[in-house]
């Protein structure tokens, strides 16, 4: 803690302009207030110092050995003062006008552009920075303070932040146009033991996508058995097509390959894979500024979609 006889930024500041022009009455000027309170000032720092700062005359003001001595004290606390304050607002400038999000590969690649489109059509100013890792990594940007807001997917909210559900998906199971479950379980499906007995392609571990898909499949009864490990859903969707074995993905990601015959979804009997989309955040810190903006864009569209 400082001494009780530490003096005001403020008033070591009057004191260094009263030795810099050598007069009372200038550095009234210079600070904007009375000759008669810059004296007072400069007194009560005497006072509350022990110390004779100044000698006084009809000529002028000059600094004492001691004055001398506190005065290039003070300068660089005042400029270190400077330093935080213009820091401090620079901080409060970038939060301002900087976003910083992190999200999961799904809700970035997919819903991200999105939301950050209508956020802009208000903003159109606002500067806004990605990160991209799987749940698991957004979840730790969003601790360590490196990400204002973090969206991420999983069965529950990370551990330690606040939570608030966004958004809501499906897991669909894929296989390619050639494997043998997309002529003859397209229709009526494959069951969990089938499932749980094949080596799938799936995402690592940290993955919403995987968390998911493993919670709900064990709940079934059945334990997933990872064949092939991709971090990307590029990935997942590549080494399916190219016969890999039958991969798990949001239904976001694989539309346009159902759509044209890359892929085929085939549905699990008896189990949903569906799972929500939460931002997530420190506690104690609720969003401000253009993150609490989105946020409640985002909360307010899906009230009014149920």
């Amino acid at each position: 803690m400082l001494p009780p006889a530490t003096p005001e930024l403020a008033t070591l500041q009057l004191l260094v302009t009263v030795a810099e022009t050598g007069s009372l009455r200038r550095a009234a000027g210079l600070h904007g207030i009375s000759q008669p309170a810059v004296s007072q000032r400069i007194r009560g720092l005497e006072r509350k110092l022990g110390l004779r700062l100044l000698e006084r005359s009809t000529v002028g003001s000059r600094l004492t050995p001691e004055g001398v001595a506190v005065v290039d004290w003070a300068r660089p606390v005042l400029e270190a003062a400077r330093e935080l304050t213009l820091g401090v607002a620079a901080l409060r400038a970038e939060q301002a006008d900087r976003l910083r999000l992190a999200a999961s590969m799904t809700v970035a690649e997919y819903l991200v552009p999105g939301w950050l489109s209508r956020l802009h059509e208000g903003e159109p100013d606002l500067a806004v920075s990605l990160q991209v890792g799987n749940s698991e990594q957004v979840a730790a940007m969003v601790r360590e303070r490196r990400a204002d807001l973090g969206f991420v997917e999983g069965v529950t909210a990370p551990t330690g932040l606040r939570s608030r559900t966004v958004g809501t998906d499906e897991l669909l199971l894929i296989v390619a146009p050639t494997h043998p479950w997309a002529r003859s379980r397209r229709a009526r499906g494959v069951r969990p033991d089938q499932l749980g007995a094949e080596r799938l392609v799936l995402r690592e571990r940290g993955s919403g996508t995987r968390d998911v898909f493993v919670h709900r499949l064990a709940a079934a009864g059945y334990e997933a058995r990872p064949g092939l490990e991709l971090g990307s859903t590029t990935a997942i969707k590549a080494a399916v097509m190219a016969g890999e074995g039958p991969g798990v993905l949001s239904a976001l990601a694989v539309g346009a390959e159902l759509a044209d015959g890359r892929l085929v979804a085939i549905p699990v009997e008896g189990v949903s894979f569906e799972r929500r989309f939460r931002a997530v955040w420190l506690p104690g810190r609720d969003p401000r500024g253009a993150a609490a903006r989105l946020l409640a864009g985002l909360v307010s569209a899906r009230t009014r979609r149920t």
